[in-house]
Parts: structure tokens; sequence; C-alpha cells
């Protein structure tokens, strides 16, 4: 499984990321394609913009499923169904000429992305495989290069914890880890996103329909964390606290990263389909209908940053 990617250029980044099939944990099912991943390709170019022979008008964003900040420009960015979005004056402006379904979507350092997911309709309707594997742009989102599993995997959740990336592929249930150029599955287990910290990229947290689990061995295994709140998202803060989102839009946080001592703080008006702290301060959002909120108190109150 060799690859050439370096999850992180600057060693640590940590500013924002993925995004996840729009459901609540508690109504979250298995549906995953029976089918094995193999070895990670080779980095090589990868072509997003839309089929020259069907150019469809812009669709706009379409479901979102992930955001983030770029931590060279401060834009927020908005990833869904039809492509790579930033906000700007209220407004989604698209990012070069792509409109690739980007299920997961991380930011791992300035300019620097990782994404999954599916083709554009056209594109898969001229012959392109089903699927994305794992591709990264390091021109915020401008261009990608296909980094692994081309073809194989489609991953609905990603992370970035320090010099280490975590994948959730939608298609065989199993959590990926890739470090110092390899990708290698781990645990099989049914999951809406992921969480990790660059402090300690070997404890690796999932939203399940059975509640918060917990690995503490870069995902081979994994076990309930006790006293945690059911969520739907999770993050690690850059001071290492947990901070998630419940299905009914309610934020709680636990200090220490160690799931222990939860506290509501504040809520979402409506359920998050995508959710990412910036910082332990800076808060993200988007609901099922497009909106996107922004909290800059840890999740005290929300603001509306667009609304379609």
């Amino acid at each position: 499984m060799t690859n050439t990617f370096d999850p992180v250029p600057d060693g640590r980044g940590r500013c924002g990321r993925r995004g996840a099939r729009a459901a609540a944990v508690v109504l979250l099912t298995a549906t995953l394609a029976a089918c094995g991943a193999g070895d990670g390709e080779t980095a090589a170019p990868y072509a997003t913009g839309r089929a020259a022979s069907a150019a469809p008008a812009d669709q706009g964003v379409g479901h979102v499923h992930g955001l983030g900040v770029d931590p060279a420009t401060g834009k927020v960015h908005v990833a869904g169904h039809f492509g790579l979005f930033t906000v700007e004056g209220g407004r989604l402006v698209r990012v070069g000429d792509g409109d690739a379904d980007h299920m997961g979507f991380t930011v791992a350092g300035p300019g620097t992305f990782y994404a999954s997911g599916h083709p554009s309709a056209a594109d898969i309707a001229a012959g392109r495989a089903p699927h994305l594997g794992l591709i990264r742009s390091t021109d915020a989102g401008t261009t990608w290069e296909q980094v692994a599993l081309a073809g194989r995997a489609d991953f609905h959740a990603l992370q970035v914890a320090g010099p280490r990336v975590y994948g959730y592929d939608a298609q065989t249930g199993r959590v990926w880890r890739g470090e110092g150029g390899r990708l290698t599955s781990a645990a099989r287990l049914d999951l809406l996103d992921l969480a990790a910290g660059a402090d300690a990229p070997d404890t690796v947290y999932a939203t399940t329909p059975e509640g918060v689990k917990v690995s503490r061995d870069a995902g081979e295994t994994f076990r309930p964390l006790a006293g945690a709140p059911l969520l739907s998202f999770l993050d690690v803060t850059d001071q290492g606290d947990l901070i998630g989102v419940a299905p009914d839009g309610g934020v709680h946080v636990a200090g220490s990263g160690d799931g222990t001592a939860w506290r509501a703080r504040g809520g979402l008006p409506a359920h998050a389909v995508a959710f990412t702290a910036v910082s332990a301060r800076h808060l993200l959002a988007a609901a099922m209908d497009g909106t996107i909120y922004e909290s800059t108190n840890g999740g005290g109150d929300f603001e509306v940053i667009h609304r379609p």
C-alpha cells in the first residue's frame, strides 16, 4: 500500500476538517458494499473539471458534506455534492471548475486539503470510476491529485492528526490510516464521524449508532467512551478538548480529551449535517437546508454566515 503523500505539510496542521453523510447518528444504518480495497495508487494528477461533452449549468453546492478554514487565507470552505466553495460576503463562490461530490473533506494545512467521494455524474457517464479514493489539493482546492485507492475507496469521513490521516471508507466499512507514505486498513465498524488530535495521533474517536467509541491503538480496536453523550459529530480542539454536536443540535464539551465531565454549551437551531472545530472557540456547522453557521465563542451561540 505504498503511497507518496505528506498528511500535514507543516507537521501539525489542525485547521478545520471533514464532512460526513447527512444523517443523525441514531438513524445510521450500514449499507456498505462488500468489496475489498487493495493497494493504494501512486500519486498522480487527477482532473476534476466537468466533462467537456456535458457542461450543465452550475447547480450550486447541493448537500453540504464538509467544512473547514484555510489557515493561509482565513476563508471558510464548504464541500458539497457539486464541488467545493468558499463563503464570501454571505455567498458561496465555487473553487476551480470541478463539481465532484466531496463526501469527505479535511483541511490539513495552509492551502492543503484532502477529499474523497465521487466524480460528477457527467464524469461517471464518460467512463470514470465511481469512487475518488483519496485525493489531495495543494492549491486550496483549485486542482487535485490522486493519492490512494482510486476507483475503490469512498471516504465519508477524513481527519488529520499530526503526521497521520484517518479515513472511513463507506465501501468496506473500515477505518484506514496513512502515515509515512503508507495507507493501512484498520477496524471495521459503522460510524458517522472521526475525530483525532495532533498531540495524541494514536487516539481516534468515532461517533456511532451505539454512542461515541475510542481507539487508543490508531484505529485497530474501538471501545465505548463511558459517559459520553450520543453525538452525530465530534472534534478534538486545538486545546485538546472534545467538542461535539448531538442529533438535536446541542453542543457538548469534555475537557482534556478524556471523555469525562461532559457539559452542554449552547446549541444549533437545526440538526447538523456537517461540523468542525477550527479552534476551541471557532466552530462551523451546516444544516440540512444548506445554511452555514459559525460560532466564535465555543458554541455558546451561532450566527448565520450563509443562507441559501
